[in-house]
């Protein structure tokens, strides 16, 4: 196991691994469609998307440079390994557990998927026309996000028997986990600065 962290997390290969994978899952997405139906299929897709995103956003190192300079401004706000967890725990692991939701309880319980990439789209896009410049992540927000997650999302709601309480769990997930990263910046800086010799 210290073997595969350390070529995943230490060597930051997982940005690529995770590509390769999604590449795999998008020749699965017609499986999924013909199979279980549009509703499952705009659920298990956002997976492989967003794992194209991730390459954008975390090959290089892109996304924990640029966040460590302009929010941390020098300090360390996030580590490879908090990146890293963010990304299987807040990302993959909701999206299998959405997925799972849909198929074996109702598709509306898998909307979380879908608001999970709309939520970033708005994070990346409003950093962009805050700071007026690009960051890592936000040309895939705006070419796959939009307009997958978003037709997805419309879709499902349409079609399938979605209640209010669905959609409300979507979007409360989706912002939490995006609220639960800005709080573990805000600690790190803030412990930083408790931390510094006046």
């Amino acid at each position: 196991m210290s073997q595969i962290y350390n070529w995943l997390v230490t060597r930051w290969n997982w940005p690529g691994a995770a590509a390769f994978c999604g590449v795999f899952l998008l020749l699965i997405a017609p499986v999924a469609w013909v199979l279980a139906g549009s509703a499952i299929f705009w659920v298990f897709l956002q997976m492989p998307v967003y794992m194209l995103h991730q390459l954008e956003e975390h090959a290089d190192d892109r996304f924990r440079g640029f966040t460590n300079t302009t929010m941390g401004h020098g300090v360390e706000v996030l580590s490879r390994p908090a990146t890293f967890v963010i990304n299987s725990l807040g990302v993959w692991a909701v999206d299998l557990i959405a997925f799972y939701l849909a198929v074996f309880v109702a598709p509306g319980w898998g909307l979380m998927a879908l608001y999970l990439p709309l939520v970033n789209s708005v994070g990346h896009i409003g950093q962009a026309a805050v700071m007026k410049k690009y960051n890592p992540g936000l040309i895939s927000a705006i070419l796959l996000f939009l307009p997958l997650a978003g037709f997805g999302l419309y879709s499902i709601s349409t079609t399938a028997d979605v209640t209010w309480p669905m959609q409300a769990l979507g979007l409360l997930v989706a912002v939490g986990v995006h609220a639960a990263i800005i709080v573990h910046v805000k600690s790190k800086l803030a412990a930083a600065h408790l931390t510094r010799p006046s």
